[in-house]
């Protein structure tokens, strides 16, 4: 009798720069599959609630939706979420984040940026029967507090004269009125989780402004106008709401998109990678597997802190099934890789040295590698 196939489930992040997870899981896969046609492989890119979370939900099975909005700073882009029944899918940086100002990092507008548009999103996921929201909010280039996408929804904030409040942060510094009493009314019904490894509070040292205020391009000067300016909205949310959340770990994630999201939303703050591996069915995929095969640009420091590959070995490890990494450069040690439940890591780098050749040529080393890896004693014998 012809023995059960092994499966391999190919669960990669983005190469930043170079890959999508979908891209290179299907290289891996190729590899793999070149050398060992027998196995079962599995593709299933995953993402941590940055880049790349709608692609990973679409990869799995959800169905693709568009829409046109406001992009952080007022442009028009299309924004794509996605829908598998009553649950969506939507990424702030798809529809504010850093890449979508016009003319990417040379056009950082610290004090300006807007979440307007993501409110403009879930608006639309609304009208097409969202009951379920999944909110991955990486890669923003706003620091509104969520005050633009509450505008969308309904809220109105208004400066000393009446007026509607204008877009971005640092506007914040006049709010004098916030109003909630036309918060679109079916939001009620919707449950949000908001996927994020952001432990930062909303405010201070350690707040929004403070730690992620310079990534997108505020000087001193200007993160402490926008910490300023983010104190005032807490302070008259906490008037109309009662409710203290500055300091709660994740209000600072997204520009203090979390904080917005918490006062208002009534959202529920989840790791970015156990949320996106639950919506994509990892259990499922994992459960009877050999082997996984996950990764991402740089295998460092911060993966250990929550990116997508240590969550990948976590869930991996619940099936005790093994987990082997592939990333452009490893810089963990082998006590640090084994401690996060890699069995086994491998380099771009030991394919092509060269940097810059080897970030031209990633799809290229990444089947390579799973051709390494299919010939090795992590898949056993044919």
């Amino acid at each position: 009798m012809r023995s059960q196939l092994m499966r391999v489930v190919v669960a990669p992040d983005k190469f930043k720069g170079s890959a999508t997870s979908a891209e290179a899981a299907g290289a891996i896969g190729a590899g793999l599959r070149a050398v060992r046609p027998d196995l079962d492989i599995v593709e299933l890119p995953v993402a941590d609630g940055g880049d790349g979370t709608v692609a990973a939900a679409v990869a799995a099975g959800f169905l693709p939706a568009g829409v046109t909005v406001e992009g952080p700073t007022g442009e028009p882009v299309q924004a794509m979420f996605a829908l598998d029944g009553g649950t969506a899918v939507i990424e702030l940086a798809e529809v504010a984040g850093l890449r979508r100002l016009p003319g990417g990092q040379a056009a950082l507008a610290p004090l300006t940026a807007s979440t307007y548009g993501l409110g403009q999103v879930i608006a639309a996921a609304l009208d097409r029967g969202a009951r379920t929201i999944v909110l991955g909010v990486g890669g923003s280039a706003s620091t509104d507090g969520g005050a633009g996408l509450l505008q969308a929804l309904g809220v109105r904030l208004a400066d000393g004269q009446g007026h509607p409040l204008g877009r971005g942060g640092a506007a914040l510094g006049d709010l004098a009125l916030v109003d909630p009493a036309g918060l679109d009314p079916r939001l009620a019904a919707v449950r949000f989780l908001v996927a994020s490894d952001v432990d930062s509070p909303l405010l201070g040292p350690a707040g929004a402004a403070a730690v992620f205020g310079p990534q997108k391009g505020a000087g001193p000067a200007q993160v402490a106008l926008l910490d300023r300016a983010l104190a005032r909205w807490a302070d008259l949310t906490r008037s109309v709401t009662g409710l203290e959340l500055a300091s709660v770990p994740g209000a600072g994630a997204a520009g203090g998109t979390g904080y917005g999201a918490l006062a208002y939303l009534g959202a529920r703050l989840t790791p970015g990678i156990d949320l996106v591996l639950d919506l994509i069915g990892f259990d499922t995929a994992v459960a009877g597997a050999g082997l996984v095969i996950t990764g991402e640009g740089r295998l460092d420091a911060q993966t250990l802190s929550g990116k997508a590959p240590a969550g990948v070995a976590r869930a991996a490890a619940r099936h005790g099934v093994p987990v082997a990494a592939v990333a452009g450069r490893v810089l963990l040690t082998d006590a640090e890789l084994a401690r996060a439940g890699f069995v086994a890591a491998y380099s771009l780098a030991a394919v092509e040295p060269d940097l810059a050749l080897s970030m031209s040529r990633v799809l290229p080393s990444l089947e390579q590698i799973g051709r390494q890896i299919a010939a090795s004693e992590l898949v056993g014998q044919r």
